[in-house]
């Protein structure tokens, strides 16, 4: 069922499908993580219904970013909430495979963004629809498709932002590294102070130095279980 919702009240609307991608605490985490300057070229790989790139132009609107998606329907959802806020000249949206190389020039980007299928193909839970299969698990794409397309879409000294679970972190820092793409930040997500990490932030470099910073971690609630300060911040609720 297609729904409607905003960033805060008054603030840009966006459009989703419970039969496609669901808004997600991920989307916000990663909408908040890069260090965005104006002018900006951004890419999101595998971009759904358009939100992650809505997020990032809330916090840097000089930006533009550029949606690919491989399905129809949320890539229309996309255009549309790009055009419900007056964005379509910040926005660009097409529908087409990530893995095709001849969707862009190489090196057209500054950032490039994934929020990718934290799963490998037939592992975990499997959802009923298509679309969030495809979302949840490595049946369309994988992760190394992923970083094969940051390389070629990202220029000299670009980066890559993802949100991932930390569970596989191995693995992706070592597709990265084997893509020309050096692990430059991370920071690590945590429910409470007390609890093992569940998810991280990274951001890597095309061509990038050795050299990791390690940031503070990411607490999303408080100990009588409010959310924090910092997680407000990502949901907009300083604007209410």
């Amino acid at each position: 069922m297609e729904k409607m919702d905003r960033l805060w009240p008054g603030g840009w609307q966006f459009l989703f499908d419970d039969e496609l991608f669901q808004p997600g605490t991920d989307s916000f985490l990663l909408g908040a993580f890069p260090k965005l300057k104006q002018g900006e070229k951004v890419c999101d790989l595998g971009a759904g219904t358009g939100l992650l790139g809505l997020l990032l132009l809330a916090r840097q609107p000089a930006a533009h970013v550029t949606n690919v998606e491989l399905q129809s329907a949320a890539c229309c959802l996309a255009q549309r909430t790009a055009a419900l806020n007056g964005l379509e000249s910040s926005v660009t949206c097409v529908e087409g495979d990530l893995r095709d190389a001849s969707l862009f020039a190489a090196g057209s980007f500054d950032l490039v963004i994934c929020n990718p299928p934290y799963f490998a193909a037939d592992t975990g839970a499997q959802a009923v629809s298509d679309a969030r299969r495809a979302a949840r698990s490595e049946v369309t794409c994988t992760l190394e498709d992923i970083c094969c397309a940051a390389q070629r879409l990202l220029r000299w000294g670009g980066r890559l932002a993802l949100v991932f679970r930390t569970e596989r972190m191995a693995e992706l820092m070592e597709l990265c590294r084997r893509h020309g793409l050096e692990p430059k930040r991370l920071r690590l997500v945590q429910h409470t102070a007390q609890s093992a990490p569940s998810l991280l932030l990274l951001e890597c470099r095309r061509g990038g130095k050795t050299g990791l910073a390690v940031e503070a971690p990411l607490i999303m609630t408080n100990e009588d279980g409010s959310p924090t300060e910092e997680v407000d911040a990502m949901y907009f609720r300083d604007k209410r």
